[in-house]
């Protein structure tokens, strides 16, 4: 319970029996007066503990009402546990919001764990033989005894490709995630799995703009209208651009009182949002609160800080900036909401743009491709992830590579040549059973459809909330992104591609629907990201405890990792000839991780 004090520093609960023991810690958001978790009913023979938020809990607590079932609280806890009394596992596909569970039955010595559709919030379990393991964190089950803390290879090699770890495994051997919309049961030693729920994918349909944008707008405000229940006070997450602005429009519309709202800007930074941001705090008069994230915070004490919250280490650079704005957040609320899951769910990432340029490469002499990208690999290196250097060079590399691999190579680090500097023997192929399920989906007359199904299924869920939700509950603030309503990416995935995409302009849908709500100004800026500047800061500031993280890991890690490869990476970093911050700062990560937890290879 220790490990998991700042998810829910409000309260504790724990239930222990001959064949069971349950701790929850719980973050007074709903029903501000409801007892310690675990809830139990008929004397301790039912029970259960629970990580989230259900936004439909009312209507659920109305019918089961009506069906006979008495409450004690107002809590969504509660009434979780009392649809599962009345429909068992079925009752999970009823559930509207963000959670992690798990409900005993003492009687039939019977544990089930279940995990909302998209993944927002975490769960991870070990079997030992018999035994189960679970948590809503890593560190969780890390801390018990029984537990070995060695390597896993396998994620190993999506790691350092893609700068995450792909559910179902994690950095640790043995250890797994529970995928998203599924629930696991563990019955006197057996266990099963099963899904109840599924990314929608492949029923494409023709669908007019008006139509498409009048039924986006009465999902989102329906959305936002239950993401706003709380009995503390809401913020919004603010970066200036569409997604978070389109949130806070619709969440004003929907509140009776003023707003909160919180941004994190980089004013050293070539683009700088915070324009963008006061232009929306002025058209909605929030109670707004900005850091600028500058070489005057004590960025090393950070992230040395946040490697043991970040619970598996993510190479995601957007780790620091969040983790400043949920420790900026928590002076006023403890609960914000986000615009996380618009890029993946209607398009809006550029690597989609990519995807298309890639392909027409591709038409091209193989040889010519290759000596374009020699010309730019001579080309003066910019500080800037934006950089147009940086952009070419990814984008001729990956036109090279399967279009599949090139993908996740736009948003991740090492390619597949590179692993051979970094490790001594060869990985197991990891990233090539992640990429193989893209040959298995149904054939649809959409090349977006794909993608976007790929992206939702892991960058989202491992990369992005994992990132959020780390960052945030390290600082006890609860995040909840209205735009991954299952409501919405249902309707999201059965939209032709052109009303997501059209030349260089993405998120069509959603642009179309803001043009008359929204200022022009942010309608109309630049997509830019919410990365650190990397590559300018490992070589500056942050540049002795890359040294240090990087000497550490090939010091205790030698007989996998190769000195003579990292070392060659480091110093052509150092000298400019190459911008390979990204892939430096997954590897700092990496080894503050290992260190921080001791882990074996």
């Amino acid at each position: 319970m220790a490990t998991l004090i700042h998810r829910g520093p409000d309260q504790q609960g724990i239930f222990s029996s001959d064949v069971f023991s349950f701790g929850a810690a719980r973050l007074k958001i709903i029903d501000l007066e409801c007892g310690n978790q675990p809830i139990l009913v008929n004397n301790g023979e039912y029970g259960i503990v629970f990580n989230g938020e259900v936004y439909n809990h009312r209507e659920l607590r109305a019918e089961l009402e009506e069906l006979g079932h008495t409450f004690i609280s107002r809590s969504d806890t509660e009434t979780v546990l009392k649809a599962f009394l009345q429909w068992d596992t079925e009752s999970f596909a009823r559930l509207r919001g963000m959670f992690a569970l798990a409900v005993w039955n003492v009687p039939q010595k019977r544990v089930v764990l279940a995990r909302d559709r998209m993944g927002i919030k975490p769960l991870y379990f070990a079997q030992r033989g018999e035994e189960l393991y679970f948590g809503s964190e890593l560190k969780a089950i890390l801390v018990h005894p029984e537990i070995d803390r060695t390597l896993s290879r396998e994620a190993l090699d999506c790691y350092l490709s893609l700068n995450y770890i792909p559910c179902p495994w994690t950095l640790i051997d043995g250890i797994r995630k529970v995928p998203a919309g599924n629930w696991m049961e563990w019955r006197d030693g057996e266990v099963t799995t099963k899904q109840y729920w599924q990314l929608p994918y492949g029923k494409i349909r023709e669908i007019s703009l008006e139509d498409a944008k009048e039924q986006l707008n009465t999902l989102l405000t329906e959305s936002i209208r239950e993401h706003l229940l709380s009995d503390v006070p809401l913020g919004v997450w603010l970066s200036g651009g569409i997604d978070s602005t389109a949130i806070l429009h619709y969440s004003a519309a929907a509140s009776s009182s003023r707003l909160k709202s919180f941004s994190i800007s980089f004013k050293g930074r070539s683009f700088d949002e915070s324009s963008y941001i006061r232009t929306a705090v002025r058209e909605y008069g929030t109670d707004h609160d900005e850091m600028d994230l500058n070489l005057a915070v004590d960025l090393r004490g950070a992230i040395e800080e946040f490697t043991y919250y970040c619970d598996e280490p993510s190479a995601d650079a957007g780790a620091l900036p969040v983790w400043f704005l949920s420790k900026l957040c928590k002076r006023k609320t403890t609960v914000a909401l986000s615009g996380e899951g618009a890029d993946e769910v209607l398009g809006g990432y550029l690597t989609y743009r990519a995807n298309r340029i890639a392909r027409h490469l591709r038409r091209l002499p193989r040889a010519a491709v290759a000596a374009g990208l020699s010309i730019f690999r001579r080309w003066p290196v910019s500080d800037e992830k934006i950089g147009f250097d940086y952009k070419v060079k990814r984008l001729l590399e990956g036109s090279l590579m399967k279009p599949e691999r090139a993908h996740v190579y736009w948003n991740g680090t090492f390619a597949d040549q590179d692993m051979r500097t970094l490790v001594y023997e060869p990985l197991p192929r990891t990233l090539e059973q992640i990429l193989g399920q893209l040959a298995n989906l149904p054939k649809v007359n959409d090349d977006l459809a794909p993608y976007l199904w790929l992206d939702q299924k892991y960058y989202l869920a491992d990369d992005i909330l994992i990132k959020s939700d780390r960052m945030s509950m390290a600082h006890s603030v609860e995040v909840r992104p209205p735009f991954l309503d299952h409501r919405i990416v249902e309707f999201a995935a059965t939209l032709p591609a052109k009303l997501k995409i059209r030349g260089s302009w993405q998120k069509v849908i959603l642009r179309e629907l803001m043009k008359d709500k929204l200022p022009p100004a942010i309608l109309h800026r630049p997509k830019i990201g919410f990365d650190i500047p990397a590559h300018e800061w490992l070589r500056g500031p942050l540049r002795g405890l890359l040294e240090d993280s990087l000497q550490f890991g090939l010091s205790e890690y030698g007989e996998l990792f190769r000195r003579d490869g990292i070392e060659q990476f480091k110093k052509r970093h150092f000298q400019k000839e190459i911008n390979i911050g990204y892939h430096l700062w997954g590897l700092l990560i990496l080894f503050l991780w290992m260190k921080r937890w001791q882990v074996k290879i």
